[in-house]
């Protein structure tokens, strides 16, 4: 499902009238009328939501005998909301680039030539300072509490704060003493 097609399916359900319809031709498929009068509401009235739930891909048509009759896409009702929540935006390349520019605004902000001005008080923002100074680290090579203290302190002077909070954060595991990349 493209974005479009996902947000006219959940704009089709916000709607009581569509609701008792779609309740309805879960039983059975009707046809217009037959729909109008198990409701109470004109035909016309079931016409227009019925083209609005076709549009959405919740409701199919075809021909029997005399009769248009409807009935309910299982397909469609069958995906989980987690699925269409899951599948990839079409403004997925925009979000990451505003990610980016963002990261980037936070790096500006908080090191000056090479060193950290200051630990941000923000998780969101110190989660990104930590990133990047663990791209000193090497990944699968063990750092002893020295070596990591030395690294660290290439960028600040309360390298202590700052390797707790890497591990913190998941970027640097410790065990027997020795440190590595999570």
């Amino acid at each position: 499902m493209t974005d479009q097609e996902t947000i006219a399916f959940f704009k089709c359900l916000a709607d009581k009238s569509r609701l008792e319809i779609l309740k309805s031709l879960m039983q059975e498929d009707m046809y217009v009328e037959r729909l109008a009068q198990r409701l109470g509401i004109t035909s016309a009235t079931v016409s227009f939501h019925l083209k609005k739930l076709e549009d959405a891909q919740a409701v199919r048509s075809y021909k029997d005998q005399y009769y248009m009759m409807y009935s309910i896409n299982k397909d469609l009702f069958g995906v989980k909301i987690i699925d269409i929540l899951g599948q990839e935006s079409t403004e997925s390349e925009l979000q990451k680039e505003r990610d980016e520019a963002y990261r980037q605004k936070v790096i500006q902000s908080f090191f000056e030539y090479g060193k950290l001005k200051s630990i941000p008080s923000q998780r969101k923002k110190e989660r990104i300072v930590l990133e990047e100074i663990a791209k000193s680290f090497e990944r699968g090579r063990t750092y002893t509490e020295t070596e990591v203290n030395d690294i660290i302190a290439d960028y600040h002077d309360d390298f202590c704060t700052i390797r707790r909070d890497m591990i913190a954060e998941g970027i640097l595991s410790r065990k027997d003493a020795l440190y590595s990349m999570a």
